[in-house]
């Protein structure tokens, strides 16, 4: 099947971001961006982006930090938007550096470990959510340590390399 190229050009250049990611990647894309879209209005604005923050447990965000991300997109944060941000910080990322920059959404201050109760709730409770049993059987697979935490850094080396990290 050839692809239809030379459709029409005046559905923005952007419209070949699409192209950029499989049917699958596009559907997490657009879950993300569903739960992110706090207010349900198509677009991700200000208060969006504070409620998610507050979501994931961070309450005070400077202004300064939102207005920030606001200024990295073209215009009004719509999916197609989105995806393309996406896109343009994606293309050329290794797969190791792309995984470990999601963890770090959820660990500002860079411990490179995230609480193990912390993990089983955004992974029961998010998106494409994990039974109990999955939860359980990651955990058997990538333990805690004592405290609770989960070496992210470690479980992204092994998910990308498939080995267990050398300890320094």
């Amino acid at each position: 099947m050839a692809p239809k190229k030379a459709k029409k050009r005046s559905e923005g250049a952007s419209s070949n971001v699409f192209s950029m990611f499989e049917q699958t990647q596009i559907q997490e894309f657009k879950e993300a961006f569903t739960i992110m879209d706090q207010n349900r209005d198509g677009f991700i604005d200000k208060n969006d982006l504070r409620d998610t923050f507050a979501a994931l447990g961070r309450l005070n965000v400077k202004q300064e930090e939102i207005d920030d991300m606001l200024k990295e997109a073209p215009g009004p944060i719509n999916f197609t938007v989105f995806l393309t941000m996406f896109g343009e910080k994606l293309k050329g990322a290794d797969p190791e550096e792309t995984i470990l920059n999601a963890f770090k959404v959820f660990d500002p201050e860079g411990t490179g470990t995230l609480k193990k109760d912390f993990v089983t709730e955004m992974l029961t409770t998010q998106a494409d959510r994990f039974s109990a049993e999955e939860v359980c059987q990651m955990f058997v697979a990538f333990p805690p340590d004592v405290a609770g935490n989960l070496d992210y850094k470690n479980l992204v080396h092994i998910i990308t390399h498939g080995e267990e990290k050398d300890q320094e």
